[in-house]
């Protein structure tokens, strides 16, 4: 409403701005619904390796690419087992090793001339039919998961799995550790929170310290 009404006073359609001394609060959110691992095996019962949509699922999870660079992901970007791709969003070259669970699906999966993930008529697809296609295969496995979801996914597992700071920046291509310190503290409070909680347990008789008994010594008397 504001933009409107500011292109409605600069061409003369209306005198004031109603919305110029309005507030407003933008609400805060996580983003993007990063996937569960229930959510993951969801979706893999519902594509199975060979199809397209299990081809997508392991690229964006295994390669933590975004939609654009797994658009544009091809064998031509692979030598010896590693992948190697400068990023559309910035620019930062990425170099990654092919998982072999990456490669069985790959190789078991129908893929294009010049890229991995294609369309039914093995094309190349921009970055915003792959995201409406791969929503709508999400739609189809149950799952509330998306592309940039799964980027999401792979980080939080990785944390969990003990990845450092420095190494979640050389597989997203993040810089200044903000965006990976997010994960990696995560993961260490959990980690943390599971090896405290056992400590909320009262101990067992026999291996706490015994309490002080209540009765106070009576005083002696004083003598003479």
């Amino acid at each position: 409403m504001r933009g409107l009404f500011r292109w409605a006073v600069a061409t003369g359609h209306v005198e004031q701005d109603p919305t110029r001394d309005a507030s407003t609060t933008t609400p805060k959110t996580d983003g993007f619904h990063a996937w569960t691992e229930d959510e993951i095996e969801r979706f893999e019962k519902r594509w199975p390796i060979g199809t397209r949509e299990r081809l997508a699922l392991a690229l964006f999870l295994f390669t933590g690419l975004r939609r654009g660079d797994v658009a544009q992901l091809g064998r031509q970007h692979v030598r010896n087992g590693v992948i190697t791709i400068r990023t559309e969003k910035t620019g930062t070259p990425i170099i990654l090793p092919i998982l072999p669970a990456l490669q069985q699906i790959i190789d078991a999966s129908p893929t294009g001339d010049l890229v991995f993930l294609a369309s039914e008529r093995g094309k190349p697809m921009t970055k915003e039919s792959l995201g409406n296609w791969f929503r709508d295969a999400c739609d189809a496995a149950g799952v509330p998961g998306s592309a940039q979801g799964l980027r999401k996914a792979g980080a939080t597992r990785l944390a969990n799995n003990g990845a450092t700071v420095a190494q979640l920046e050389a597989i997203y291509g993040w810089e200044g550790g903000k965006m990976a310190a997010l994960y990696t503290r995560t993961a260490d409070r959990a980690r943390l929170a599971r090896e405290a909680i056992s400590k909320l347990e009262k101990p067992e008789t026999g291996t706490s310290i015994p309490e002080p008994s209540p009765k106070v010594r009576a005083s002696e008397p004083k003598s003479d």
